[in-house]
């Protein structure tokens, strides 16, 4: 048995493995293999390559390999896999559910940030901040906290700019900069029905959401959970406290993988 943990946009395997992994441990036993793959140019990775390359599916396809890669130097079988994914990590868990990709049995995407729509209003701020790094370097953060998409997210989440900003001090973030402005162009989907085919494969599913969250809108959440069938939840908001948020996830996550 396999569990795959997926992390968000400029992020790295740390950050699903902080959220996810004792829960995890404590749920499926010492047993299970988790694996938390590093997508191209992010983490560990020394892959950057042209826009192309940052496709969904592309990346999808990747993470795909690594996970076949790792279980068969093994010797074993993936099959049964739970992956779970947040924000970027979400959207790259779908693709993998949808196409079939691995042998899927539970999925669970947390602030699901991607939809039907190339470059949706909720992740404008990504490529403006990949082209003041492209331009600037990390100085351009001075710049960016004067844009009305800054200002705007600000205002509704001191909590999620300050994430943003975070953008331009993660390593080699000059050098990465393709990443924030190619991938927020992807569609997570054609249209939400296409969810539906995910049930259809016989995978139980879990979202989790949080409100007052401009990058990752509740409303979105609301869209995945029902266009999948899947269990729900919402969280407390990253700007009321990141721990009692952390703690009502794993709290959550650990309930429904004990049920499912």
């Amino acid at each position: 048995m396999t569990t795959v943990l997926l992390h968000g946009l400029g992020s790295d395997r740390r950050q699903p493995l902080g959220l996810f992994g004792h829960v995890v441990r404590a749920t499926r036993g010492d047993d299970e293999l988790v694996l938390a793959p590093e997508a191209r140019a992010h983490g560990s990775s020394t892959l950057v390559g042209g826009p192309d390359d940052f496709e969904l599916d592309r990346l999808a396809d990747e993470i795909a390999d690594d996970v076949r890669r790792v279980v068969a130097v093994g010797g074993g079988d993936p099959a049964p896999v739970t992956i779970m994914g947040i924000s970027m990590g979400a959207a790259i868990a779908l693709r993998i559910c949808l196409r079939g990709l691995l042998p899927v049995e539970r999925a669970v995407f947390v602030r699901p940030s991607f939809d039907d729509r190339s470059l949706p209003r909720n992740l404008r701020a990504f490529p403006v901040i990949g082209e003041l790094l492209a331009e600037h370097g990390p100085g351009g953060v001075e710049a960016f906290r004067r844009t009305s998409v800054y200002r705007r997210i600000e205002a509704k989440s001191p909590a999620g700019a300050r994430g943003l900003l975070a953008q331009f001090t993660a390593p080699q973030a000059v050098e990465r900069a393709v990443r924030l402005i190619e991938i927020p162009r992807n569609r997570a989907y054609d249209h939400p029905a296409e969810l539906g085919a995910v049930a259809d494969r016989g995978i139980r599913s879990l979202v989790i959401g949080a409100p007052r969250d401009p990058v990752h809108p509740v409303k979105l959440a609301d869209v995945w959970a029902r266009s999948l069938g899947a269990d729900s939840i919402v969280v407390p908001a990253r700007d009321d406290g990141l721990p009692a948020q952390t703690a009502q996830i794993r709290e959550a996550l650990a309930d429904w993988l004990e049920r499912s």
